[in-house]
This record gives C-alpha cells, sequence and structure tokens, in this order.
C-alpha cells in the first residue's frame, strides 16, 4: 500500500480519541461511542467499558464487532471527503492479574489520563480489539482494502 496511505492511516489511529463500536446485542444491532488508544504494535486497539454498560455484551472473549473510526465532521468538510476506517476486530478481555494489562492500562492511561479513575473501578475492564479485515476511506473516490497485513506495515512505519 501507498506510504502516504498508510502514514494517513497511522494519524487516524494515534490522533483519534474516540471509536465507534458496532456489535449485535440482545439480538438487535447497537452502535456505541468507546473512548480508545492503540496499542503499540498496531495490531489492535484498546477501550474500555463499564461491565453494567450494555455495549460490555458484545464484548466477549473471541466475539468479532465492527469498529468505525473517522475524521472530524465540521461545515467547512465536505462529507464525501470525511477520513474513515472501518474494521472488523476479534475481542479479548485483559485479565488484571496478567502482565499484559498492566502495559495496556499504561498504553491506555498515557492516551487518556481520565481513565486512571475509572481503570481502578471493579466494573471497568480493558479490552484488546484485534484488528482484522476493512476498509480505509480516504475521501470520495480513494478507498482501500485494509488487513492485518496493512497494520503491520503501519507499525513498520517511521513515526
Amino acid at each position: 500500500m501507498d506510504q502516504d496511505v498508510l502514514l494517513a492511516i497511522r494519524a487516524m489511529l494515534t490522533d483519534r480519541k474516540v471509536l465507534c463500536l458496532a456489535a449485535i446485542i440482545d439480538g438487535e444491532p447497537a452502535a456505541s461511542l468507546l473512548p480508545f488508544a492503540v496499542a503499540a504494535d498496531f495490531k489492535a486497539v484498546l477501550v474500555q467499558a463499564s461491565a453494567l454498560a450494555k455495549h460490555s455484551r458484545a464484548l466477549q472473549p473471541g466475539a468479532t464487532v465492527g469498529l468505525l473510526v473517522h475524521g472530524h465532521d465540521t461545515d467547512d468538510v465536505d462529507p464525501l471527503q470525511v477520513p474513515r476506517l472501518s474494521v472488523q476486530a476479534t475481542v479479548a478481555v485483559l485479565d488484571r492479574e496478567d502482565a499484559a494489562f498492566g502495559d495496556a492500562s499504561r498504553v491506555f492511561v498515557e492516551r487518556l489520563p481520565s481513565a486512571a479513575v475509572t481503570l481502578e473501578l471493579g466494573d471497568f475492564n480493558l479490552y484488546r480489539l484485534e484488528l482484522g479485515r476493512g476498509r480505509y476511506v480516504a475521501g470520495f473516490a480513494q478507498a482501500y482494502n485494509v488487513g492485518p497485513g496493512t497494520f503491520d506495515e503501519v507499525a513498520a512505519l517511521d513515526a
């Protein structure tokens, strides 16, 4: 994939802080906004959610969910030109007792400092959503297929 496109995908994952989670919950389609941080390996995003929230029912180990991250939608931007990344992801729940939780927690709090408080609450979990296949749309007539290999390429870029 062209380096400019890879850089744009990287920027989207590192500049945006909220994603839309799409899933089937209780047999019905649902969408939620969640804060996120990209994992250091760029193969996943980290999200935090309360076990009390309805969308947590979709965040079960091994489940597949949809993710959407997009650029700014402002009056001076043509809606057809808003860049967006839409991918399927596989859910992994991070165990608080595992070293991976501590590593992910540090990444998440560094990106979203207010999460330090909620990560201490017993009902909040941290999830790793492994990025799968999807599409990156840079704007009208500028669409690219993405997949795990794409995120490997993104990770290999010099930041």
